[in-house]
């Protein structure tokens, strides 16, 4: 329970419906564990039912969240430290989320291998709403598998059990699904589609699974289309889900998204979607009427562009980086034009970073617009990528050719790469 508490502490997370936060915590279980210890003991505790939060989705949808209590946070993290190592050694190879030591790069890989080794169409499966349709007999069915305890089940099952509080107070039932934003959520999502992994496994098929996520990969589209009949009747009748036939596909892999990226002429790239949300992310950061100081703004700048990339670097695509790099940096310069604002201001800004007096008067009485002027080459040369980089400016060409072939040496520097095309 004391890791279970550490592990909730580190990750921070807002209040439950009770309204306590990590802070007070540590002062009400001194005060009521021993209580809550015995009822836990005795197979009576009764979980508190979890706040329900909308986070938009990157598509302008709203993904439904729970928020237990903190206490429930605790004890749910406790079941999660003792049922992964009895559960997790058992799970498919091919799956990936959720999952000490899995990363969802191995996934990605994993298609890239097989596209590699002639499996060119996928069945792409979309489950309609996988997490809010869960059903509970077939998931407690599979817990008591490796589960001896009744008091155990029956906790699991109280907390599926919960319901949920909506915004405007009511209360709602929850007679299905697995509430998304607990920490026992993503064990039990995959011990309920462990099934379907040890079923592709039956049938020899090449796979990858991250969560619901999931693409099956086979050599020709006859295959792909009797693939997919098949395993649509599998998670329809056997584990009881549903599946989105709008959005499922049996398609070349060349057609098929997953993760965030796609395969073109057998190379990993990331999607489109996954590009334009970069951008606009990039300019809500620098938008001009978001009224905070530069320093916040490079913070969270960097925070969010280098958290991208981290995740998205594994894409071949160089050119779309090197353009990245050089947009991100006209934005930020625009940012600290309309910043200074006033042409003296501009003018002794522009003198403090080298340009000649006689230069600066093109530019800081310049009546152009903001963007145009982030381009004009008297600012380029002010604020220069030297200048940009020692503020906090993320170098993205940088951390994308460190991150495909390293520093090869501790003089490395990466302005002096010059690559062309695609690697």
């Amino acid at each position: 329970m004391l890791r279970a508490w550490k592990r909730v502490k580190a990750n921070g997370g807002a209040p439950g419906i009770d309204g306590m936060t990590i802070a007070t915590f540590p002062a009400f279980a001194r005060q009521h564990w021993e209580r809550i210890r015995s009822s836990l003991m005795a197979g009576t505790y009764h979980p508190a039912a979890v706040r329900r939060v909308m986070i938009p989705k990157p598509n302008g949808d709203l993904r439904p969240l729970g928020i237990p209590t903190v206490l429930d946070r605790v004890i749910q993290q406790a079941i999660a430290q003792v049922l992964t190592p009895r559960f997790d050694p058992h799970f498919s190879s091919h799956s990936y989320g959720f999952r000490h030591g899995k990363r969802a790069h191995e996934a990605v890989r994993a298609v890239e291998a097989a596209n590699q080794a002639g499996y060119v169409h996928a069945v792409d499966c979309d489950l309609k709403s996988y997490f809010d349709t869960v059903n509970h007999e077939r998931l407690m069915n599979l817990l008591a598998r490796r589960i001896a305890d009744p008091r155990v089940l029956r906790l699991i099952g109280r907390y599926l059990r919960a319901g949920v509080v909506l915004p405007d107070g009511q209360r709602e039932a929850t007679t299905r699904g697995v509430p998304q934003g607990g920490p026992l959520s993503p064990l039990l999502a995959n011990i309920m589609l462990d099934p379907l992994d040890k079923e592709l496994e039956k049938r020899g098929h090449r796979f990858a699974r991250y969560a619901d996520d999931f693409l099956i990969l086979v050599r020709s589209a006859r295959a792909a289309q009797r693939v997919m009949q098949s395993v649509i009747r599998f998670v329809e009748v056997r584990l009881g889900l549903v599946v989105n036939r709008q959005k499922s596909q049996a398609a070349p892999l060349a057609r098929c998204t997953f993760l965030g990226f796609a395969l073109r002429r057998g190379k990993v790239v990331w999607t489109d979607k996954a590009y334009r949300r970069f951008k606009e992310r990039i300019k809500e950061i620098t938008s001009r009427s978001w009224g905070v100081s530069m320093s916040r703004r490079l913070a969270e700048l960097r925070r969010y562009a280098v958290g991208w990339l981290n995740y998205f670097g594994i894409s071949h695509t160089y050119r779309q980086v090197l353009e990245l790099d050089q947009w991100l940096r006209r934005r930020v310069r625009l940012c600290y034009w309309k910043q200074w604002q006033r042409p003296r201001t501009r003018r002794r800004h522009l003198i403090s970073l080298g340009i000649h007096p006689d230069e600066v008067m093109k530019a800081s009485r310049c009546r152009r617009g903001y963007w145009w002027m982030s381009g004009n080459g008297i600012v380029q040369r002010a604020l220069n990528n030297a200048w940009l980089r020692e503020q906090g400016v993320p170098d993205l060409k940088a951390q994308w050719i460190e991150m495909h072939y390293g520093k090869r040496n501790p003089n490395w520097d990466p302005a002096s790469v010059n690559l062309t095309g695609t690697a």
